[in-house]
C-alpha cells in the first residue's frame, strides 16, 4: 500500500512539474518577435466622413503585418507556416519597454490618421487647421544625457523658457548652442509639466544636439468630422490608405476605385508626402493572397529607401502579377487613379 502510495505522489509531482513546465513555456517570452504577413482590412467600414458617401464600386485596403512576442509553443508553430520571419527584440522595438513600444504604436497610429485627414481633404479642396503643440519624443540614443529625465512619449514644450512649438524651432535653437552646454527643458511627462537641465551631446553630424528623433505634436480642427476606426493597429504605415479612402468619401458622387481593389502601405507626413515603411515584403505577399489590383508603395527617393527595390524584387521573384505603383505623394497616387478607366 505504501509502495502504490508513494508511485501515485510521484506521478503528481511529476505531473504537476509538466503543467509548470508547460505554462512557462506559454508565459515566458523570447527574445524574438514572429514577423509574417497579416490580413488586409477594408477602410470603408472603418472610416467614415461627415456628410461623406460610401458608394465605392471596389475598395481600399490597408496591410498589416502581423508582429508578435515569440515564445516555445508559437515558435514550434512558426516551424510549419510559410514566410514567417524571426527577429530579435531589440531590432523590433528598439530597445524599449512593452510599454514605452506600446505607446509610441498607438502615437505613431494617431498621427497618421491626423496626417491622413488633413492630406485627405486637402486633395478634395478642404483645409484642417492644425494647431501645434511641442515636440513629441519618438526615441532616444544611447550617447544621449537624458538618461533619468526624458523618456519616450514625453512632449518638449519649450527650451530656457521659450516656448517651442515644432521641432524645427527646437533644432533652430540648439544649433546655436555648443556640445557640453546645458540647456532647461520644460516638457509634458504623462500628465505632469517638469523642467530639467540636459547636457548637449555632439551629434553624428558634428551639430549639437539633444540625441532624440523629434517629431512635431499638434492637434487637428477639422471642418469635416472624419473617424477612423483603427485602434487595434498600431505604427504609421498606414496613412496614405487611409487619406485615399478620406478624398474618395469626401466628393459626391465620385467613386475613386472605379471597380478595383486597391491595397499600399506607406507613412504620410503632415504635408502628405509618402515616406519609407517596414515589412513591405510581407505586405505585397498579403496584398497577392487576396487578389488585389493595384499596390501602391512608397517612392525610393533618398539614399538607403528601399521600398519600392524590395516590393518589385519580391514581386518578380514570387510571379506575383499585381499592378505596383511608387508614389511620392497623396495627389500622385489620386492623379493614378483618376486616369485609369473603370475596371472592366
Amino acid at each position: 500500500m505504501k509502495l502504490l502510495h508513494n508511485r501515485i505522489r510521484k506521478s503528481s509531482l511529476v505531473l504537476l512539474a509538466c503543467i509548470i513546465l508547460l505554462v512557462a513555456m506559454y508565459l515566458i517570452p523570447l527574445p524574438y518577435y514572429l514577423k509574417e504577413p497579416g490580413d488586409l482590412e477594408a477602410l470603408a467600414p472603418r472610416i467614415t466622413v461627415e456628410n461623406g458617401h460610401k458608394n465605392e464600386k471596389g475598395s481600399f485596403y490597408l496591410t498589416t503585418v502581423l508582429s508578435t512576442k515569440m515564445n516555445v509553443y508559437n515558435w514550434i508553430s512558426s516551424l510549419f507556416r510559410d514566410d514567417v520571419q524571426i527577429e530579435k527584440a531589440k531590432d523590433v522595438n528598439g530597445g524599449l519597454s512593452d510599454e514605452e513600444y506600446s505607446f509610441l504604436l498607438r502615437h505613431m497610429m494617431s498621427t497618421s490618421q491626423q496626417n491622413a485627414i488633413i492630406a485627405g481633404l486637402k486633395e478634395a479642396g478642404v483645409t484642417v487647421p492644425a494647431q501645434h503643440k511641442g515636440v513629441f519624443v519618438t526615441s532616444i540614443i544611447p550617447e544621449s544625457k537624458l538618461a533619468g529625465k526624458l523618456a519616450v512619449g514625453d512632449v518638449i514644450t519649450a527650451v530656457d523658457g521659450q516656448p517651442i512649438q515644432k521641432a524645427a524651432e527646437m533644432i533652430d535653437y540648439i544649433s546655436h548652442k555648443k556640445a557640453g552646454e546645458s540647456v532647461n527643458l520644460s516638457f509634458r511627462h504623462h500628465e505632469s509639466d517638469r523642467t530639467e537641465a540636459v547636457e548637449l551631446i555632439q551629434l553624428p553630424s558634428g551639430k549639437p544636439g539633444l540625441g532624440i528623433m523629434p517629431e512635431d505634436e499638434y492637434a487637428i480642427d477639422s471642418p469635416r468630422k472624419v473617424t477612423i476606426a483603427a485602434s487595434d493597429i498600431g505604427g504609421p504605415s498606414a496613412g496614405l490608405m487611409f487619406s485615399l479612402e478620406v478624398y474618395s468619401q469626401t466628393l459626391a458622387n465620385y467613386d475613386l476605385t472605379k471597380g478595383y481593389h486597391i491595397a499600399g502601405t506607406g507613412a504620410l507626413d503632415v504635408q502628405g508626402n509618402v515616406q519609407q515603411i517596414g515589412g513591405i515584403r510581407d505586405k505585397i505577399v498579403a496584398a497577392h493572397a487576396a487578389g488585389v489590383d493595384i499596390f501602391f508603395s512608397p517612392a525610393d527617393m533618398k539614399p538607403g529607401d528601399t521600398n519600392t527595390k524590395d516590393v518589385l524584387d519580391e514581386a518578380k521573384k514570387r510571379g506575383y502579377t499585381i499592378t505596383i505603383v511608387p508614389v511620392k505623394t497623396t495627389h500622385e497616387a489620386v492623379e493614378y487613379l483618376q486616369k485609369l478607366p473603370p475596371k472592366p
